[in-house]
């Protein structure tokens, strides 16, 4: 059985930067199929249903090596800094390199 562990994103409706907790999911051993009668789409895969939530990496890699299981760490992508543009109050600041005009 292989694995991955990686940190989720945030979702739109979270504001804050703080991610807690990394995931562990099985891949996926067989093809999904379709249901001829409905239409669904399903698998006899039972391990993707399986979801374990760790609070850290190194507990999360523990777990999969005392298992047995071939886990990849996905690191999470670095958040850039954005330089946000000054806001109207700036035009009247006292450190304001240049001088304020129409």
């Amino acid at each position: 059985m292989q694995a991955r562990i990686y940190q989720p994103a945030k979702t739109a409706m979270q504001s804050g930067r703080a991610k807690h907790e990394w995931v562990l999911e099985y891949l996926p051993s067989e093809r999904k199929q379709i249901d001829p009668l409905m239409g669904w789409t399903g698998s006899g895969d039972m391990n993707r249903q399986v979801r374990l939530t760790f609070e850290t990496k190194e507990a999360a890699l523990a777990y999969a090596k005392k298992h047995g299981i071939a886990a990849q760490v996905s690191e999470p992508a670095a958040r850039k800094a954005i330089k946000r543009p000054m806001g109207y109050g700036g035009n009247f600041a006292a450190k304001r390199r240049v001088p304020w005009s129409h």
